[in-house]
């Protein structure tokens, strides 16, 4: 099952999904205000959804626990990196996409997107 998540419909039975991945410590909830900037009145209606990363320590942050789709380990591009952190977060945006597809939204009217950490995953 998905994480929780906050999920903003422009309208009634959409068409279209954006799936957005926040940035480290943040939560789904910081980019649910963009929405109506985002989309203009009569367009077809899109479902946003804001999944919230789990909490974990974050190992450059002192190992303060926040919400992380990844730990950091280093910033090093040739450190070492949270695999097993990634691909569970992997997991749940090919669940989310999963749950878009048994709602009616095909694959290819879903848009990945994200912020700082969660652009990273969208990519990934």
């Amino acid at each position: 099952m998905a994480r929780d998540a906050v999920e903003v419909e422009t309208g009634r039975a959409p068409t279209g999904a954006v799936i957005w991945l926040h940035g480290l410590g943040a939560d789904g909830h910081d980019f649910e205000p963009l929405v109506p900037e985002l989309v203009r009145a009569g367009e077809r209606p899109l479902r946003f959804v804001f999944p919230h990363a789990p909490i974990r320590p974050v190992t450059l942050n002192g190992g303060f626990a926040m919400r992380a789709w990844y730990d950091i380990v280093s910033l090093d591009r040739r450190g070492p990196e949270d695999e097993a952190g990634i691909r569970a977060s992997q997991a749940t945006v090919e669940e989310l996409i999963r749950r878009e597809n048994e709602r009616g939204i095909a694959s290819e009217r879903i848009v990945l997107a994200g912020f700082s950490q969660g652009g990273a995953m969208a990519v990934f």
